[in-house]
């Protein structure tokens, strides 16, 4: 991805003077303190627009749904952090976001990437058209070696229960389902394409809805990054009152077998 370079500083999000502040067009403190909730706050600071009923329940429930997952990587790298820094809780919370990649948290963006794509061959066609859009996509992606995100999952191996809970929300509030089907098509050819019936995970229901109200492509990781924030922040404050940071080094060093070189 190619980022282009403006030779004047420009921004559209906030500017401010001595008797007020305005965030994307509205007065800061008459306007948006008290009156917007801080998801619809997020959703107008990342597109410039102001949430539809849609966009709220929809944005609000993935914003839910990803918030905590128990401890993954993730939590434990920043509750041990937090137990050999205790006076650091934003670099414990930066340890645990830092590895947000493909496996972990990135997994959103990637598939919403795939399913644009597919809408794209698609062109709109709906029923068997969109299932070879997506076979064809898929087999593609499989041919250059990469990963289909979003399907499959360790504990889970019908559909992620969350899956359903967020198409639901989707479907009751009124909002585009075309991404929801370009994921139900790629589900369906996925045993074609790959061999095996992998199903929903909550990293490709995520895109499947955001994208139908509108939420940006290139700002789809964005959502699990803030979410997972929360988390962190009470797996820290946990930590804090009930520390098990040295605990959960203490069990990989337990289970750890050396098999370098032996000692001269």
């Amino acid at each position: 991805m190619k980022i282009g370079k403006e030779t004047v500083p420009r921004s559209a999000i906030c500017t401010s003077d001595e008797h007020s502040i305005t965030v994307r067009g509205r007065d800061l403190c008459s306007q948006l303190i008290g009156r917007v909730s801080f998801t619809d706050y997020f959703h107008l600071l990342v597109t410039g627009r102001e949430a539809t009923p849609a966009a709220t329940a929809v944005l609000d429930a993935t914003l839910v749904a990803i918030a905590e997952h128990g401890l993954v990587p993730s939590v434990q790298a920043s509750r041990m952090t937090l137990a050999a820094a205790p006076d650091a809780l934003q670099g414990a919370v930066a340890a645990g976001i830092l590895g947000c990649g493909s496996v972990i948290l990135g997994a959103s963006e990637t598939a919403g990437r795939l399913f644009h794509e597919i809408d794209q061959r698609a062109a709109g066609a709906e029923g068997p058209a969109l299932d070879t859009a997506a076979l064809a996509v898929v087999r593609e992606y499989r041919q250059a070696g990469r990963q289909i995100p979003g399907y499959g999952h360790p504990l889970h191996k019908a559909r992620d229960p969350r899956v359903d809970a967020l198409f639901r929300v989707a479907q009751q509030a009124g909002a585009d389902l075309r991404y929801v089907a370009v994921a139900e098509a790629v589900e369906r050819v996925l045993p074609d394409a790959v061999g095996k019936a992998l199903k929903l995970n909550v990293s490709a229901a995520i895109p499947a809805v955001l994208l139908g109200i509108g939420f940006p492509l290139l700002a789809l990781k964005g959502v699990p990054i803030l979410a997972r924030t929360a988390g962190l922040i009470a797996h820290l404050n946990e930590e804090l009152e009930r520390s098990i940071g040295f605990a959960l080094s203490y069990q990989a060093t337990r289970e750890l077998q050396y098999d370098g070189p032996p000692p001269p």
